[in-house]
């Protein structure tokens, strides 16, 4: 009968210290800051050049896919971006060569035929003062002479035309057509780079959510991973010990099952929204009372790069 007594004592001693350990003591999790990477076009996955569990550079290609559609944009923004140029080339110059000498041809027959027509008018005018000719047959002939003299003025504004180039309206629109041929270009170029998928940070890869051959739509998650050098311990606290906490405050964090203990300082103190978000295993708090959450950052990230995500930490009180 003794020793049952003695046994229930015992246990009741060592209930009550672990009690008083647990009220002295708060556990927290460790946590590393994450990263999502997203498809932006759709894609089939091609070649996956990591596996869950590598470790990447910021840069690092981490899959490629098959968009059969920008081989086909890319081709016609090509071929776009070579007919603006010639539009615009031509406004420029003008007229070719071979058309220029054409007009020049033309202008040289028409100046003949100008010149004839004015020495003929000269000499009818004359043979009209001296009544020779009738005013009938030089009216016909001086409708003949500004006949020749408008066109002899048309092929040399035709001609001047043809060696300035087009007005200046024209050319900028040439100008704006080039320029949304080359932005057609570019945004297919651009596409044509999402086809690789690159590592945009220093990371671990934790999950990786399509496999080989399947479709990636646009922004759907393709890679879940951690940033590296961003763990930080989480902790959760009653409203009734957020007094003993302050932002900016440094304190230790021990390694249950080791001696190590990092020193840390709180780097945000703030109230949790939904009861799912607790960090803590046992948060003592009353139902009336809000819990929050601190997040405390290592004063050296090296002493944490051995910690497991998601593990046990806790902080004495």
């Amino acid at each position: 009968m003794k020793k049952t007594i003695s046994l229930f004592v015992l246990m009741f001693l060592f209930a009550s210290c672990e009690k008083t350990k647990k009220e002295n003591t708060i556990q927290g999790k460790v946590e590393n800051e994450q990263l999502a990477i997203v498809s932006k076009i759709p894609g089939k996955i091609v070649r996956l050049l990591v596996k869950e569990g590598d470790f990447v550079k910021a840069g690092d290609t981490l899959a490629i896919l098959d968009i059969p559609e920008v081989d086909a944009k890319k081709s016609q923004a090509e071929g776009a971006v070579t007919s603006a140029k010639a539009q615009y080339s031509m406004a420029l110059k003008g007229a070719t060569d071979n058309q220029i000498k054409q007009l020049e041809a033309k202008k040289m027959g028409l100046k003949e035929q100008y010149e004839f027509a004015q020495k003929s008018i000269k000499r009818l005018g004359n043979m009209l003062q001296d009544s020779l000719v009738s005013q009938q047959t030089y009216d016909e002939t001086f409708a003949k002479y500004q006949g020749a003299l408008a066109q002899y003025n048309a092929v040399q504004a035709e001609l001047d035309e043809a060696k300035k180039g087009a007005r200046t309206e024209q050319q900028t629109m040439a100008l704006g057509q080039q320029d949304r041929a080359y932005g057609a270009l570019q945004e297919v170029e651009t596409a044509n780079k999402e086809r690789f998928v690159i590592a945009p940070q220093d990371m671990s890869i934790e999950t990786i959510t399509l496999n080989l051959g399947e479709l990636a739509l646009p922004g759907y998650t393709l890679f879940n991973g951690y940033i590296s050098n961003s763990t930080y311990f989480r902790f959760t606290i009653p409203e009734s010990q957020l007094s003993g906490f302050k932002k900016g405050q440094e304190i230790i964090v021990s390694i249950p099952n080791s001696d190590k203990k990092i020193k840390a300082k709180i780097t945000t103190i703030k109230q949790l929204g939904a009861y799912g978000n607790i960090a803590t295993a046992y948060p003592d708090y009353e139902i009336q009372e809000s819990l929050f959450e601190l997040k405390i950052s290592p004063l050296n990230n090296a002493e944490t790069k051995d910690l497991i995500t998601k593990t046990t930490v806790t902080l004495s009180l």
